[in-house]
């Protein structure tokens, strides 16, 4: 199950047609391509789950998915999964529909304006939104006492990272954080976006002027020593190029792992090699650091089997 996802990257190149309708929307909006309504449910992928309703702090009440650990499996903790800025929560379900069989249950939630979500999405609303799913977790008995973790995928994880450095002690609630695909800089991305075709190449420079940049991850990415953090980056993402991942790592503050993979943008979990390495780091986030050979060998001593 693959997720489906119009990047803010298509976006920029689609907008660059139509210069005078770009340099009039100059604002955050740019960052979000939200389909309405609802194609299907976790159902057609034989999962349980449930509808959630969340009120944010302005009023706006948004769904979400809840899905519990498989029945038999003991829950080993909670994630949050934050998606990326196209399409809604059926495009999203391939990112952690795998999860709740290993013991995971998850909240996924649509922003605003996305899917059955009231309002429009933006700039800084969007970040009441997390604000509105955290306060949800606090309150979901089924969370209790268990680990959260934090699924960031494209933009998803680019919020993400700026709300847990606006908000310290919503950050200490979470014991690994994982990043797929996200974009360090905005206005990189839509500049190498523009770059991509010779009908807007000569105007890259300006035009990606009017993509904001001031909460791109990487200049709130340094604040966020604790927790654990892994990166996934395909060497093969033409939307967000690699060099968006090394960056974030590079500037993220230990312990960090970045763990380079193959195939589409945000593609990373229809492999199960991937699925398996974000498993181990989740067994012992503070210790894992990657893998020397595919789902095979970790850099670091089993102490299990330490003599």
């Amino acid at each position: 199950m693959k997720p489906t996802t119009r990047t803010f990257s298509e976006c920029c190149r689609q907008l660059a047609l139509g210069l005078a309708a770009l340099a009039l929307a100059g604002c955050s909006s740019l960052l979000f391509y939200p389909e309405r309504g609802q194609a299907f449910t976790p159902e057609r992928a034989r999962l349980e789950y449930r509808d959630v309703t969340l009120t944010t702090a302005d009023g706006i009440r948004l769904h979400g998915w809840w899905l519990p650990a498989k029945a038999g499996v003991a829950a080993k903790g909670t994630v949050l999964h934050l998606h990326g800025n196209g399409g809604n929560l059926p495009g999203h379900l391939g990112g952690s529909y795998w999860l709740p069989e290993q013991g995971y249950q998850v909240l996924m939630i649509d922003y605003r304006g996305y899917g059955l979500s009231q309002g429009e999405p933006s700039l800084p609303d969007v970040y009441q939104d997390i604000a509105a799913a955290m306060a949800w977790l606090e309150q979901a008995p089924e969370v209790k006492g268990k680990p959260l973790v934090l699924l960031g995928q494209s933009l998803g994880g680019a919020m993400a990272i700026h709300y847990l450095a606006a908000h310290p002690e919503q950050r200490q609630r979470f014991s690994a954080l994982v990043f797929d695909g996200v974009p360090a800089s905005y206005r990189a991305v839509g500049r190498f976006a523009l770059g991509t075709s010779w009908m807007t190449w000569p105007l890259q420079v300006p035009l990606s002027w009017l993509v904001p940049d001031g909460d791109s991850a990487i200049h709130s990415i340094e604040q966020l020593s604790s927790p654990p953090k892994l990166f996934f980056h395909s060497i093969d993402d033409t939307l967000v190029p690699m060099d968006n991942g090394i960056r974030l790592y590079q500037h993220a503050p230990p312990p960090r792992v970045l763990q380079l993979t193959r195939g589409g943008h945000v593609q990373t979990f229809a492999d199960p090699t991937w699925r398996q390495v974000m498993l181990r780091f989740l067994d012992d986030p503070a210790h894992f650091n990657g893998l020397r050979r595919l789902a095979e060998v970790p850099n670091y001593p089993d102490e299990k089997n330490k003599q």
